[in-house]
């Protein structure tokens, strides 16, 4: 799918203190594409995608969605879902309770729980407390919150931890159908071999950018593992004791 970049970073850095978290990162994001953010701990996944989201403020450059700042995006919260540390369900909630509050805030009808519930195969698990839940269930927990408005843009921030294979290959194939539908997925790992089988761009960075651009063209349409070129890229690893970001 073609058409004008749903999301765009213009030479964002981010400090903190002396520490460099991001530096100079460039990159665009196409509708109906799925794209891996990938890189070490501390690369700055984490924080390129809080900037995005406005939780953050670059120290310089800009990063916007649909060509505005997320906080100047109308319905932004309606368009873009987000699954992310920091966003969690009430304390002691159950797992239809928290997503019909969710619903109610951003304005929905309550039988779209119903829907996303079954969509991310949580029916069975609607009367149980989310904290009561295992890793992987609160995974596909929030993923429901984030598709609860049929969002036009997916944040996803390591989605697939705590997985099992099933889950994993379900994430595969239901992020495949909504791109097929036109959505867009930004999401951020660190598990290469998923990832390969999953985007069709991918977005590596360590501080600074490394590559952008499509799967294909990275590993030269499957000749190369996405590992190795991963890690052409981005070197060897610097101690910590030498500095490093602060993040994810």
């Amino acid at each position: 799918m073609s058409g004008p970049p749903v999301i765009r970073f213009a030479a964002v850095s981010k400090r903190f203190g002396d520490v460099a978290a991001v530096d100079d990162v460039s990159f665009e994001v196409s509708p109906g594409r799925i794209v891996g953010l990938l890189g070490r701990n501390g690369a700055g996944k984490t924080t390129c995608l809080r900037m995005l989201l406005g939780l953050s403020r670059p120290t310089s450059g800009a990063a916007t969605v649909f060509g505005v700042p997320y906080g100047d995006l109308p319905g932004a919260a309606r368009r873009i879902g987000v699954s992310m540390d920091g966003i969690g369900p009430l304390p002691g909630v159950r797992v239809a309770r928290d997503l019909r509050v969710w619903a109610d805030a951003l304005g929905l009808g309550r039988r779209r729980v119903a829907t996303v519930l079954d969509q991310v195969g949580l029916a069975d698990a609607a009367g149980r407390r989310v904290k009561d839940l295992s890793t992987g269930m609160k995974q596909r927990h929030a993923l429901a919150v984030a598709l609860l408005a049929d969002p036009e843009v997916l944040i996803l921030d390591e989605p697939a931890n705590g997985l099992d294979p099933d889950g994993i290959r379900w994430l595969r194939g239901l992020l495949r159908e909504l791109a097929d539908r036109g959505r867009t997925v930004l999401m951020s790992s660190h598990l290469l071999s998923e990832i390969e089988q999953t985007v069709d761009d991918v977005v590596i960075i360590q501080r600074t950018l490394r590559y952008v651009g499509p799967l294909r063209d990275l590993t030269a349409g499957g000749g190369s593992r996405l590992e190795d070129r991963f890690f052409d890229l981005v070197g060897p690893r610097v101690p910590v004791s030498a500095g490093g970001g602060t993040d994810a």
